[in-house]
């Protein structure tokens, strides 16, 4: 590990673009394993690091990573929707979604991305054979997570998609600015203390697009039994040991995954924003499961 560490120090010199992830809290992030396996593989001179930034402090931290020049960053919880502000513009995907996770510096701007989403859509075609167009989505969170899945969601067809969130009043506020931007899909909202059977039994997939289960937390008022046997769980969460829900999930005999097609799928997409060209096929994924 030392000698690792040392090869790594010698490779970083006054050219190496630098490239991180700010959040709080990040010592959780996997984004640093699979980002630099990727530039490695590339051969590119980036290195990606992950800093702690709390939300007291987001502005200072954005002002000054511009001012250092670096040419890019992601974003994660708490930060997705509060950074907004603090950048000089903002992709379509980002506009839709309201929330930001990826940043690059053009020229002497900060534009803001959102690849959770369209990394979403791809994980649960390639690790559920899922189509938001199937069926009724459950999604539980109203945050910024949430707000990139369901407008990537309504951008592939989805019907129908029901928002869970103990906030009832952030979850009306998901829904309304949804109904604006893409009216063509249904969307209505549930607190989760109220959630029942009845909106349950029509569900085709179960996504959870909050933080919960990240250090074994169960999600309060789901009770999968009345999912139908067909219905698929997607648990952001992205844990070795595997979420609460996902083993609630399979104890259930349903199909469900976890987020690391997501997070790889977002992370290829945020590489080529940063570089201009492809990630390396394969490569971020085996990073994380080898």
């Amino acid at each position: 590990m030392a000698c690792a560490a040392k090869r790594m120090s010698a490779a970083v010199n006054g050219k190496t673009r630098v490239v991180c992830i700010i959040g709080d809290p990040v010592r959780h992030s996997l984004s640093p394993i699979m980002q630099n396996a990727a530039f490695a593989a590339s051969r590119l001179d980036y290195v990606y690091v992950p800093f702690t930034v709390s939300p007291d402090n987001l502005g200072q931290a954005v002002a000054g990573l511009k001012a250092l020049g670096a040419c890019g960053f992601n974003v994660t919880i708490p930060h997705k929707t509060a950074i907004i502000p603090f950048l000089d513009r903002l992709d379509e995907s980002a506009l839709a979604a309201g929330a930001v996770n990826t940043v690059q510096l053009l020229g002497t701007s900060l534009v803001g991305y959102n690849t959770d989403g369209d990394g979403l859509v791809d994980s649960l075609l390639a690790d559920l054979d899922f189509s938001p167009g199937t069926g009724q989505i459950l999604v539980v969170g109203a945050g910024g997570a949430a707000r990139g899945a369901i407008a990537a969601f309504c951008r592939s067809g989805a019907k129908k998609i029901l928002v869970c969130n103990r906030s009832l009043e952030n979850a009306i506020a998901v829904m309304q600015d949804m109904n604006i931007r893409y009216p063509e899909t249904v969307i209505n909202v549930v607190g989760q203390n109220q959630l029942c059977r009845e909106h349950l039994r029509p569900t085709a997939l179960l996504l959870n697009t909050t933080s919960l289960g990240m250090n074994g937390e169960r999600i309060e008022g789901i009770n999968l039994s009345h999912l139908p046997a067909d219905a698929k769980v997607y648990d952001m969460v992205y844990s070795c040991s595997g979420s609460p829900l996902l083993q609630e999930a399979s104890a259930s005999g349903l199909q469900a995954v976890n987020g690391l097609g997501m997070l790889v799928a977002q992370g290829e997409r945020a590489f080529e924003i940063w570089t201009g060209q492809k990630a390396p096929e394969g490569v971020m994924r085996h990073a994380l499961v080898s």
